[in-house]
């Protein structure tokens, strides 16, 4: 969606990944349309009940508590008739049909969206009301409303993978969002994109017309991104889309002509008055091979001895006819380039669009919309009643699934306003259990005691076993999940009974929790600290108990000396296999030198206790190794 001819991959070079606190307190706008556009992907690979209201879901706390963002949601409103091509496309497309038997729409019709396509638009937005999430509804695109708000300063940010975001003056695209990576957030910035293609606003809309978009799918027959990249850069920003409406109005160039004012291509006459002087076949230096012969090269002559020097491969000359030569060849071909862009120009009818400027030219007023910019806490009731009629989730696990909401808002609050208050008015923050890694990421993993036990149990899904939150890990080591939940997935928080108490654990943002709970983050790390000073002192003294007293007579032996690995054995049966291949005598010095040096006296003592029958016995099948063991 958005520009075509692989736009993206021409920004893709200036591309950075933000790191997980990137969107911490920024405002964000959303393109809500694309959200519901992916849902499709959901109802191909599993069986999802409206994917796109549990998409939106869980999207949206993710956004809120992991990631600690405000997101303003933004609603398409009246679709332009030149999209409508674009949209039975796409519909197309996705319907698995053949866009040869697509049917032909003519031009200033306007194609309502799909129904089913407005119903879950519809859904999402009563869904977003009961989460106390602000959604605007633009007058016309919603990517062109969240540029909007980027270029006033309203957000700091946009979410959206359509590339039209750039053309209505976005100054950060955030596309693609993998929180299972180091740099979650694959964003692009306006400045980057200038500097790194001397492209701006202008120069990008004029690539739009030439290649194609979602108001024009077709473009121009014949020019590609590079092609468009190439033509573009001649102009300046202040002048390309006029330079593109002189061409696409004038007549079509003849394929022998020079252009004229549009190119501003023609040569320098006396460049080509000049013809280019004869060169050396052996040295390639101005002269000839039989001159040389006479006379040193004088590109030549620096080495003692020799008047003439084969050239290497691919050699150039430096001189200035060649040097000249060479920038005109450049210039005739940079003129032919030009001249064949702007011929396929003039065959477009009606080139450019002028519509198509003004939409993305186009500049709407956000002092109506600005108003609409709050958060509230959200209706958990209602909430409950409109998830479990769609999505059919139990109302414990719903309430499961919005804890982490609840929990950054009343974090937020108590950083801002410490006061007494509980959280959903009957858990208090108890301690700390421990610091929490995933993919990287850090989080305090936050008990929450269970404070109103007048309140109905039925509000929270607990366990019926016991469970103890002081064994529940092994101390307040940073410890790593073995799970992770991805941007579509969600982190249930746990909860636990211990005895006639309750508890629930939650991971949260370091700083959110130091802002809210300041006292209780010291106490943490000042625990932590002196527990791991005293694993450490207890890690030396069992060191210095397991190492031998330098007093002793003996030496302390290892565990292999108690028991010995089964590879020397089997070394030991290949030494006996390749010896008997060899001979007799060699099998003996083999298995002599197989042997472990061993003392006489407990040689004798093994020949008194076995016999020496059964010693030879067994030293011919494993030698004094299995002696060893059986000792």
């Amino acid at each position: 969606m958005g520009v075509g001819g692989n736009f993206w991959d021409a920004l893709k070079p200036y591309a950075r990944y933000e790191g997980f606190d990137f969107m911490r307190n920024k405002k964000v706008a959303v393109d809500l349309s694309l959200w519901i556009v992916q849902h499709e992907t959901a109802l191909k690979s599993s069986r999802v009940r409206n994917p796109h209201l549990r998409l939106t879901f869980l999207r949206t706390i993710n956004l809120f508590s992991k990631f600690g963002a405000y997101p303003v949601f933004v609603v398409d409103g009246k679709p332009s008739h030149l999209k409508s091509k674009a949209r039975i496309a796409r519909y197309f497309r996705s319907s698995g049909i053949d866009p040869k038997d697509m049917p032909v729409v003519e031009e200033g019709i306007s194609v309502d969206r799909n129904k089913f396509f407005v119903k879950c638009v519809e859904e999402c937005v009563d869904l977003l009301k009961h989460l106390g999430m602000p959604f605007l509804r633009a007058r016309g695109e919603a990517e062109a409303l969240c540029a909007q708000l980027n270029i006033e300063g309203a957000v700091d940010a946009c979410i959206t993978s359509d590339s039209d975001a750039f053309l209505f003056g976005a100054k950060c695209v955030i596309k693609h969002v993998d929180p299972k990576s180091t740099g979650p957030f694959e964003c692009y910035y306006v400045e980057d994109i200038e500097v790194g293609l001397g492209l701006g606003r202008k120069h990008l809309i004029a690539v739009s017309l030439l290649v194609g978009s979602d108001h024009n799918i077709n473009g121009v027959q014949g020019i590609g991104m590079e092609t468009a990249l190439r033509f573009v850069k001649k102009y300046n920003e202040d002048e390309v889309l006029q330079r593109l409406s002189e061409i696409g109005s004038g007549p079509m160039f003849p394929s022998n002509a020079n252009v004229g004012s549009p190119g501003k291509c023609t040569r320098n006459s006396d460049m080509l008055q000049k013809s280019k002087a004869p060169h050396c076949s052996f040295c390639g230096h101005p002269g000839n091979k039989s001159l040389h012969r006479r006379v040193p090269c004088e590109y030549c002559h620096s080495i003692a001895g020799v008047n003439c020097s084969k050239k290497p491969p691919k050699f150039k000359c430096v001189c200035s006819c060649c040097d000249r030569d060479r920038k005109e060849k450049e210039l005739k071909k940079n003129e032919y380039f030009h001249l064949r862009v702007c011929n396929k120009i003039s065959m477009e009818c009606n080139f450019p669009c002028n519509e198509i400027i003004e939409i993305y030219l186009r500049n709407e007023d956000i002092a109506e919309y600005s108003a609409h910019l709050l958060w509230k806490e959200p209706d958990i009731e209602m909430l409950i009643d409109f998830l479990a009629y769609h999505l059919h989730w139990e109302p414990s696990y719903i309430r499961q699934q919005i804890l982490p909401m609840f929990s950054t808002i009343f974090l937020r609050e108590m950083a801002l306003n410490p006061s007494e208050l509980l959280l959903l008015e009957q858990y208090k923050f108890d301690s700390i259990q421990r610091l929490k890694m995933r993919y990287g990421h850090q989080f305090y993993v936050v008990i929450w005691r269970r404070f109103a036990l007048s309140m109905s149990d039925a509000n929270h899904s607990v366990p019926s076993e016991g469970y103890s939150i002081t064994s529940a890990s092994e101390s307040e080591e940073t410890q790593t999940d073995g799970t992770c939940n991805g941007w579509d997935e969600l982190h249930v928080p746990q909860i636990h009974v211990d005895g006639e108490s309750s508890f629930i654990l939650t991971d949260e943002n370091l700083e959110l929790v130091q802002a809210a709970f300041p006292v209780e983050v010291d106490n943490f790390l000042q625990q932590k600290e002196v527990k791991e000073s005293k694993r450490k002192v207890t890690r030396s003294k069992g060191t210095c108990i397991e190492s031998p007293s330098p007093n002793s007579g003996s030496v302390q032996l290892a565990i292999t000396d108690y028991y010995r690995s089964s590879k020397p054995l089997k070394q030991a049966k290949d030494n006996q296999n390749l010896a008997q291949s060899e001979g007799t005598g060699c099998l003996k010095e083999k298995r002599k030198a197989s042997s472990p040096s061993l003392s006489k006296s407990f040689g004798s003592l093994i020949v008194n206790f076995f016999g020496e029958s059964l010693v030879a016995s067994v030293a011919s099948i494993g030698g004094p190794l299995l002696l060893c063991h059986c000792v």
